[in-house]
């Protein structure tokens, strides 16, 4: 063993440091300021090296953590880099966004043993920003383009994760997107202050240089049907990702500034692009001295709340049915939301709209904790007679996603979906009930991390290879 390696007694866990609050809270540039070098391998050689590496266990991709750990520790930095990019395509995205603190980190056994974390993320974001700076990371090369095509649906990490395993394989790529960015949620949902735009544009101009090709502002169902690209294609993906907002049924949601969240952050996203975004510039989609109102707890929630502080808010409220502790968002972006002065209202949910054409005022109910429902939380019991008013001149839902009706959408009725309208797939070969389409990411499990999104695009990037091999297998013994 190494003598760089297993110093977590004799050296402290520490993170980048933050951007002062009153600083941070003025613009939407990342928070946390860069490693330096020397930091960067301190903490790197802080890894214990167990025999049964937990924070590679907890990782959906399976990162070869301990051993990237270890060579920036040893200051081998373009071998970390190489092999932190051999099991996941966005090394550079997953150490901005991942909860660390859920997955990695927060299984990593110094961490259990009460020495404190490893700060994984952190580093993974240091070697690959760092391989980025120093030009070791290369387009696509393939030494012999195959006469098959794949057609991927969604530009989002499942679709560009699959695409890029693909092109390495020789295949023809052309991924279809209806927004005008490729990125899906990674540009238009994610705001800037976790992960920079010009992040994921440098990665979408790696797979272009690749040879990956992309048809923007491309809606199927109208530009062409499933049934005309697969006609086009050898094989298709689906993954659109779900954006359908989930909605609140309670009196007054038909008043006027009560929003999805992904509306709000897509119009806060698109005025950060440069785009002239008309319901902003009006107002309406600005928090600029309001109340803002924000209900749900997950980190969609933090990425509503955290924007509108940045907008100049009057003041922000979360409201979240449950207490701090049954949260389903991550710890860090609750309190980096805390610190920029966002105010959480535990154990209430809203009630009741109140408005005339524009919400005025939330009532609220107080809530109270019972026995655990069918995924273990605590359920949340209302408390009768308990209502209180919160004043608010916008309201921004953030109770999660669903998918839209894509049999509908694509003009393919024969596209079996689960009760949830999630597309049903072979679980094995992740192809759908239709020959040669498939389907990965949260269109098929619901909405989830990034990082399973990944891990799902180059799961069924195998799958795609396995059927078109066994096709070109075929075609040289009937030749």
């Amino acid at each position: 063993m190494s003598e760089k390696m297993l110093k977590f007694v004799n050296i402290g866990q520490q993170n980048p440091p933050k951007r002062d609050t009153d600083n941070r809270k003025e613009d939407f540039n990342e928070i946390y300021k860069e490693f330096i070098h020397g930091k960067a391998q301190e903490q790197s050689s802080r890894c214990s090296q167990c025999g049964v590496p937990f924070c590679q266990v907890h990782c959906p991709l399976s990162n070869n953590i301990p051993d990237w750990l270890k060579l920036t520790a040893e200051g081998r930095l373009e071998e970390a880099y190489n092999l932190a990019q051999s099991t996941n395509n966005m090394p550079e995205v997953c150490g901005r966004i991942c909860p660390q603190d859920r997955l990695c980190e927060g299984n990593c056994v110094i961490e259990q043993s009460g020495h404190g974390t490893v700060t994984i993320g952190s580093v993974e974001k240091f070697i690959t920003d760092n391989a980025w700076a120093n030009g070791w990371v290369k387009p696509i090369k393939i030494e012999k383009e195959l006469n098959q095509s794949i057609g991927i649906i969604g530009s989002g990490p499942a679709g560009l994760a699959c695409a890029e395993q693909l092109r390495k394989k020789g295949y023809k790529i052309t991924v279809y997107d209806r927004y005008d960015r490729a990125g899906g949620l990674l540009i238009y949902g994610i705001p800037n202050f976790k992960l920079e735009k010009e992040v994921v544009e440098r990665r979408i101009k790696l797979l272009k240089d690749g040879g990956i090709n992309f048809k923007l502002n491309f809606e199927v169902g109208k530009d062409a049907t499933l049934d005309e690209l697969k006609k086009e294609h050898s094989a298709i993906l689906i993954a659109t990702g779900v954006y359908k907002p989930r909605e609140i049924d309670i009196k007054g949601s038909d008043l006027g500034n009560i929003f999805p969240a992904m509306e709000f952050l897509t119009t806060s996203n698109k005025k950060g692009l440069g785009d002239k975004v008309e319901n902003f510039e009006n107002g309406t989609l600005n928090a600029k001295d309001k109340n803002v109102v924000v209900i749900g707890g997950g980190d969609t929630a933090m990425d509503c709340v955290r924007t509108a502080v940045r907008q100049k808010a009057k003041s922000v409220k979360c409201l979240y049915r449950r207490d701090k502790e049954n949260m389903p968002g991550s710890a860090r972006e609750v309190a980096n939301a805390e610190e920029e002065g966002v105010e959480f209202v535990w154990l209430s949910g809203p009630k009741e709209f109140i408005g005339k054409n524009k919400v005025e005022k939330v009532l609220v109910n107080k809530m109270r904790l019972g026995g655990p429902d069918d995924g273990g939380r605590k359920k949340p019991i209302i408390d009768e007679g308990s209502e209180y008013e919160i004043e608010t001149d916008i309201v921004i839902k953030s109770l999660g996603f669903d998918p839209e009706d894509l049999p509908k959408l694509f003009d393919e009725k024969d596209l079996q979906v689960s009760k949830w309208g999630t597309i049903k797939i072979d679980f094995d070969t992740m192809e759908t009930n239709l020959k040669g389409v498939f389907a990965a990411g949260d269109i098929v499990r619901g909405a989830s991390l990034v990082v399973w999104a990944i891990k799902d695009g180059r799961d069924v990037a195998e799958s795609i290879d396995k059927l078109l091999k066994s096709k070109r297998e075929q075609d040289l013994k009937v030749a």
